[in-house]
Parts: structure tokens; sequence; C-alpha cells
């Protein structure tokens, strides 16, 4: 048995956070800058991850991302390892959604969200197990999923089969790298209040004739917990995968969603 002090639990630890300047991503950057990790953001968005960096300090470091690019990933890697001496924990917190009717949507379309938020994270722990590997000493690897990824949405078909994709490449990926002792997990949001949910809100409401404010009762209705979720509620459990007292998990999806079905 381990018992992990959470306010020191990844002092010394190099992360990786992609999407980290916004949202969940920005969430889990800041849990693990607040534990003692020094943290890239890692994101498309160079101002909005500059922003970031000036609220959480010197141990937050900016990196322009681009999660289709595998030299991109790789570059975000090694800054970590000149950074803290080495990669400890890969997050692929980085994605997109599309919200519209598959009869609307074209090839293009279902390519970039998949490139982005499948593509992507395949690469990106790619370039983390290979880091890890060569250290010798295991790590971390958390993928984003979603609740979309264990159930259909309509509307969202795109992001859902990306998400759903995700579970699959962690459990894959959890028996590929056991040897290694890198852990692979994913973790599965229910409905985080999140500046993208403000495109979820109007992209369902304008496919559903919905108001804002009815689209948004309409999705709290269906968490028994009695509200949403926030950034920190992912970054608790994406910082506790990573400590020693989930030494034994891989594999898994874990989810954060107020008892909202299915889990």
């Amino acid at each position: 048995m381990h018992a992990t002090d959470s306010a020191t639990a990844h002092v010394g630890k190099g992360v990786v956070v992609t999407g980290g300047a916004k949202g969940i991503g920005l969430g889990i950057a800041q849990r693990f800058v607040r534990e003692g990790a020094t943290v890239i953001i890692a994101d498309i968005d160079m101002d909005a991850a500059t922003e970031a960096v000036r609220d959480l300090g010197e141990r937050a470091i900016a990196m322009e991302t681009d999660v289709r690019d595998e030299d991109s990933l790789r570059l975000a890697v090694e800054v970590a390892v000149e950074s803290a001496g080495q990669l400890d924990v890969m997050v692929n917190n980085a994605g997109i959604i599309a919200v519209a009717p598959l009869i609307e949507t074209d090839a293009a379309q279902w390519i970039r969200l998949l490139d982005i938020n499948v593509v992507g994270v395949a690469m990106g722990s790619k370039v983390a197990a290979k880091q890890m590997i060569a250290q010798g000493r295991g790590g971390c690897i958390v993928n984003a999923s979603s609740g979309g990824g264990r159930h259909g949405v309509a509307n969202v078909s795109q992001y859902c089969a990306s998400k759903a994709a995700i579970i699959m490449l962690s459990q894959s990926l959890s028996q590929e790298l056991a040897a290694d002792k890198i852990r692979v997990n994913c973790y599965t949001p229910g409905h985080i209040m999140t500046p993208l949910w403000e495109d979820i809100l109007s992209g369902m409401g304008e496919a559903l004739g919905r108001s804002r404010e009815e689209t948004l009762e309409a999705f709290l209705a269906t968490i028994p917990w009695g509200r949403f979720g926030t950034p920190e509620d992912v970054a608790s459990t994406v910082s506790w995968l990573c400590t020693p007292d989930a030494e034994y998990i891989s594999g898994q999806c874990i989810a954060m969603n107020g008892a909202e079905l299915p889990w």
C-alpha cells in the first residue's frame, strides 16, 4: 500500500499536458503545478498558453504545439526533459468537437476531427512512450476520452467515434507498454462546464431548436449529482492516476460524471 501526500504528489516530475491552456487541460496543468511538477502547457493557442503560464509561475512552460505534427509533440517532450530532467507524465488532452447531423458533414470535416482527436493522441502517446522507455523508469500516459466515447449522441457522431477510439487505443497501449512499466489510462468526463461547452450548447440548441437555457437545463437534468462538473473534478482523478497509489491500474477508463449513466 502507498500513501501519497496530495500536496507533494508530483514534486520533481516532468509533465506535458496537450490542450493545456484552457478548460479541462488548464485544470489538469494547475493541479500538477500545485503538486510540485514542472508542466509543459502544449497548446496550439500560444497566446492562451502564455497567459496560463503567467498565472502558474516558473514551473509552467508554454509551448506552441500542434498535435497533428509529431515533431511538434516531440519538441514538447524534449522541453519537459530539459526542464525537469525526465518525462514522467503525458496527458493527451487536446481535442475538438463538431456538432452537426451526419448528413451535413463531409469527409474533410471527419478527417480533421479524427486527425486531432485520435491520431494526435496516438502520436502523443508514441513520443512519450519512446522517451519513457529510454529513461527505463516507467511512466504514465493519460488520454482524454468522453462519456460520448461510451454511448452515441445524436449530432456529434464524429466526436463520439473519436472518443470511443481513444478508449480502445488506451487499452491496447496499456498491454503493449506494460513490460516497460508504463501505465496507460483514460478519463471520460461527463458534462464539465468549460469554454468548450458554450460551443456544445450553441450547436445542440441549434440542432434541436432550443434556446441556450433550455439546452443547459436538459443536460443538467441528466446528472443525478445535481450539478455540472468542473475541470478540478477531472484534474484530481488524473493526478491520482499518476501517483504510486494507482500503480496497479492500467488500461482503465475512469468517468467523472456525477453518476450520469452509462458508466
